[in-house]
């Protein structure tokens, strides 16, 4: 069968502002644990839990810098994954699609931020940004899925005649 990708988009945690604060938090805590390397801890296990905290916090910021919002617009349908925590992609086909548009969303009120999020529109797939592809299912379901290239999907879509 041909299941030809019209589209693919691929995005990443690039907000500065959480990146300063990941890697002031991994600082913050290298640098605590290298000056208490030599220091009398008799009494205190201070630098085997600044050691773990240390550890903890370098995996976090690499599963933050592999964390990656996967899209494809198939002519079978709608492709998404959040990698690593989903490794093969969900596929939406287009019979069960009642509606599929772009819009402009308010990711912190509606969603309650970025990420895997459920609020009253329904779940969101969002790394960052405030546009995404609105996808409203037969069954009454709603999922949207942030993109930064909305005119693009709009073109690809009404290629498709959706």
């Amino acid at each position: 069968m041909d299941d030809k990708i019209y589209y693919t988009e691929h995005q990443k945690f690039t907000q500065w502002w959480l990146w300063l604060l990941i890697l002031s938090l991994n600082l913050f805590f290298i640098v605590n644990l290298f000056k208490s390397i030599g220091v009398d801890h008799t009494d205190t296990p201070d630098t085997k839990i600044l050691f773990i905290v240390s550890v903890l916090n370098i995996l976090l910021t690499v599963l933050f810098f592999s964390i990656r919002l996967d899209t494809r617009i198939k002519k079978s349908g709608i492709e998404v994954r959040l990698f690593p925590f989903r490794r093969n992609y969900k596929h939406f086909y287009w019979d069960k699609i009642a509606k599929i548009y772009t819009r402009v969303y308010k990711p912190i009120l509606e969603y309650g931020g970025w990420g895997v999020r459920y609020g009253s529109k329904g779940k969101a797939l969002n790394i960052s940004g405030n546009k995404g592809l609105q996808i409203e299912f037969t069954t009454g379901k709603k999922l949207l899925i942030g993109t930064q290239n909305p005119e693009e999907i709009n073109r690809i879509l009404k290629q498709l005649n959706k």
